[in-house]
């Protein structure tokens, strides 16, 4: 998506510094709203060797690198959550045994097929939340302080669920999440995104609709909230992908809407456009072809540089860079009438 460039503030993002991000800058001869990095993909096949691929996966900062959990299907196709480390963001190394939870009801049964994670920090603990298995699929939690022991929740829905994506700070006092509440296989009539919130993360309620699917063709299908709701100036930014039927398939692309800071359920703006499509080998081909799909972001409150993950035709992990500013001020610009 082209978009010309426009001069406004660019402290709008609220939080801290990373000077460290992963960052390119736009590239001379583009004026793209999102352009991706030039070493895409940053996680190929076979990245260990009982993995197939590693892809819709999350990253923060840590130390003073990077630490992510990544949704990686071994070679029999079965998914798992494993950690991965890198100096730069770019370059991981990921542990080849999967994440063991600690601590969860035996009635639970262990994480056995689990994938699409999200990581989100509030306070001084770090939140996973998954699509975890349990009589179809829902929204696993588990917490860690040190990225060693990781302590499983309850599950906060009940199946059929996916894409539970926590607040980065309480709102009115609870724990915040969006969901996407889901019929069984892919059916059409299905697909929006929820908010609900909690006072223990173990009781989920309030349960407020925050967008349907379309009105627009890119996104008719279904939507899905993608990483970690941004703080902004200007209300919560959340990336989310959207997913249209063509003749051939299923196309999943980017789109980026603004919530209300104390009510997000509320949305401000949400931009008629999708962000970002798939439109590079990567993308358009893989295990699911023509796959954008957005889990996570880091952010730079100094410079508004935003560095997203996404994962590119279900096969592998890709980055992709934004200036919130720009970001903001599209979303505004084109928001659906």
């Amino acid at each position: 998506m082209k978009t010309k460039k426009v001069a406004v503030n660019k402290r709008i993002l609220v939080g801290k510094p990373l000077p460290n991000i992963p960052w390119e800058e736009r590239p001379a001869d583009s004026n793209a709203l999102v352009w991706r990095h030039s070493g895409n993909p940053i996680i190929d096949l076979h990245p260990f060797a009982n993995a197939r691929s590693a892809y819709n996966s999350c990253a923060m900062p840590w130390g003073s690198g990077f630490i992510g959990v990544f949704r990686v299907d071994w070679l029999c196709m079965t998914p798992y959550l494993h950690l991965g480390r890198s100096p730069d963001g770019l370059k991981w190394e990921l542990d080849p045994t999967p994440i063991r939870f600690e601590g969860a009801d035996p009635l639970l049964g262990k994480p056995t097929f689990a994938y699409d994670p999200r990581l989100c920090k509030i306070g001084d603990k770090y939140y996973v939340t998954w699509c975890n298995s349990y009589y179809g699929s829902t929204i696993g939690q588990a917490w860690t302080k040190d990225f060693k022991t990781f302590h499983q929740l309850e599950n906060a829905f009940l199946p059929y669920n996916r894409n539970g994506v926590l607040f980065p700070k309480k709102i009115g006092g609870k724990y915040a999440m969006l969901s996407r509440p889901m019929g069984l296989g892919m059916a059409v009539n299905y697909g929006d995104i929820f908010y609900s919130d909690s006072p223990d993360l173990t009781y989920w309620g309030k349960h407020r609709i925050v967008m349907t699917r379309g009105p627009r063709k890119w996104e008719r299908v279904k939507i899905g909230p993608g990483p970690v709701p941004i703080e902004t100036t200007e209300g919560w930014l959340l990336l989310y992908h959207g997913v249209s039927d063509t003749c051939d398939s299923f196309v999943y692309c980017m789109g980026a809407a603004l919530l209300d800071l104390d009510e997000p359920w509320k949305v401000l703006y949400r931009c008629q456009f999708p962000i970002m499509s798939p439109e590079v080998i990567y993308e358009t081909a893989g295990y699911v072809g023509n796959v954008v799909f957005p889990t996570a972001a880091l952010t730079d409150s100094a410079t508004g540089r935003i560095a997203i993950y996404y994962g590119a035709a279900d096969t592998c992990t890709a980055v992709a860079y934004t200036k919130a500013d720009e970001l903001v001020a599209y979303v505004k610009k084109h928001a659906t009438k």
